[in-house]
């Protein structure tokens, strides 16, 4: 048994912070709903102090927070806002090094502080960043929120490569994982690969790394990915093998450049493939990501390349689904030898 302050649900969201921020409540124990109360379990001591400031104290059981999964936490934590908006609180989220982004949803923006506080403290997080659309434009720009903290720099180590990349300024796809795997598991030995959408390494990376590779020219046109692209070089000690170029793949020259084609891009990736053809060499793989409808990838690809090589002829070495996209639509890798 212990000490409980009856907290009435209306005066919740703020009261609760409060007791909080002066080390009045148990944070190993849960707040608990009955009725038009929350029960909040207090630390050794405090009884007297809540009672002063005009609450009741009683006592009951209260469960320990170890094993409370966080989603319950966090709704313990916010159990002061509506309902409404209590039942719309994002019970998924990514963590990116100490930063955690939640989706948006409608309603939230008039208890952000409150919110952000609370996934803060029971995620052990130095920021909170709403997802508020996605990415978007030719850059993949995220549209990202802060609504706690200030770093907005993360550093994720993932397979014995680091990403260093600001959440706001740059994408980074945790779906994509298995597919920078596999790119460490290829055997690119003697090959020059050239990565026509670079972004801050995603795919460079573990490929230079890993694979063996005689030179990676990693092309990016974003100057705040680029930034990042030629720092995580750095950081992963592969400048011997990855030159990093500033601009649009669609103005490299050289032709029969490479025996491999990186073209990590979705949505209008088919628009790059007569650029991708110029610079690989005959018997060269492209791996083409793009995105299409689940039960017609296959014959889409077939079309696509058909129509851009014409009598060239290539074969499909393999197709894999990168992750959905969309309902009945995913994210799929093919691998392209060309002849």
């Amino acid at each position: 048994m212990m000490d409980l302050a009856k907290i009435p649900s209306s005066e919740a969201a703020e009261t609760i912070p409060r007791l909080m921020e002066a080390d009045l409540v148990d944070r190993s124990a849960k707040i608990s709903k009955f009725c038009s109360w929350r029960l909040v379990p207090l630390a050794e001591g405090a009884a007297p102090q809540i009672r002063d400031m005009g609450y009741e104290v009683v006592e009951g059981e209260a469960h320990s927070r170890a094993r409370t999964p966080p989603q319950e936490r966090i709704r313990s934590a916010l159990s002061g806002l509506p309902e409404e908006v209590l039942a719309l609180l994002p019970m998924k989220w990514e963590y990116v090094g100490n930063i955690v982004i939640i989706r948006y949803f409608s309603g939230m923006e008039s208890y952000e502080t409150e919110i952000g506080e609370a996934y803060a403290r029971e995620l052990g997080a130095k920021t909170v960043c709403v997802d508020m659309s996605g990415v978007s434009g030719e850059f993949r720009v995220p549209d990202m929120k802060v609504i706690y903290g200030t770093e907005t720099e993360a550093v994720r180590r993932e397979n014995g490569v680091l990403y260093r990349f600001d959440v706001t300024k740059v994408m980074f796809s945790s779906g994509n994982i298995e597919e920078r795997e596999r790119m460490a598991k290829l055997d690119c030995t003697g090959e020059t690969v050239v990565d026509m959408f670079a972004g801050i390494g995603y795919f460079t990376l573990p490929l230079a790394k890993f694979a063996n590779p005689n030179m990676v020219i990693a092309v990016e046109k974003n100057l705040d990915a680029y930034d990042y692209l030629v720092s995580n070089i750095e950081e992963n000690g592969v400048e011997d093998r990855v030159t990093p170029v500033l601009g649009d793949n669609r103005n490299m020259h050289t032709e029969a450049l490479a025996d491999r084609v990186l073209m990590g891009y979705v949505q209008k990736t088919r628009e790059f493939i007569p650029y991708a053809l110029r610079i690989i060499k005959p018997g060269g793989v492209i791996h083409y990501h793009d995105t299409f409808y689940v039960n017609d990838h296959e014959n889409e690809i077939r079309k696509v390349f058909g129509d851009a090589l014409g009598e060239r002829g290539f074969e499909i070495l393999g197709i894999r689904e990168v992750k959905s996209f969309a309902p009945s639509v995913s994210h799929y890798v093919a691998d392209i030898r060309v002849l």
